[in-house]
C-alpha cells in the first residue's frame, strides 16, 4: 500500500515540476538559447523514464548526469582522487555540450523541441 502511495505521489511531483523550471537568463535577453537550454526538462524526462524524449530535448543530459556522479564520488566517497579521471570526464562533456550546442545553431531546421 505505501508503495503506491510512494509511486502516485512521485508522479504527480513530476507532473507539476515544470512549473519550477528557472528561466534561460541568457535567451531572455538574445532570444537565442544558450548551450544550457532544455537541460532541465531533459533531467525531468529522464525522471519519468523517457530516455528518448530526454536526449532530443538535450543530448548531453545523461553525460553531464555520469560526469556529475564519478566526479562526486571519486572526490568524497574515494580515498584516492583522481584528477585525471575528472578532468578527462570534464573535457568529454564539454566537448559534448559544445558539439550538441554547434549543432543546433548550424542546423536551425532539425532544432530540438522547446
Amino acid at each position: 500500500m505505501i508503495k503506491i502511495y510512494i509511486i502516485s505521489v512521485w508522479s504527480y511531483l513530476l507532473d507539476q515540476a515544470d512549473v519550477f523550471f528557472l528561466p534561460c537568463p541568457f535567451k531572455a535577453l538574445t532570444g537565442f538559447d544558450c548551450p544550457g537550454c532544455g537541460f532541465q526538462r531533459a533531467v525531468l524526462e529522464l525522471l519519468k523514464g523517457n530516455l528518448p524524449e530526454s536526449f532530443q530535448l538535450y543530448p548531453p543530459a545523461i553525460p553531464i548526469l555520469i560526469t556529475l556522479a564519478v566526479a562526486l564520488s571519486a572526490r568524497y566517497l574515494s580515498k584516492k582522487n583522481n584528477p585525471l579521471l575528472i578532468k578527462t570526464l570534464f573535457l568529454i562533456t564539454g566537448s559534448i555540450i559544445i558539439g550538441s550546442y554547434l549543432f543546433k545553431i548550424l542546423y536551425p531546421h532539425m532544432h530540438y523541441p522547446t
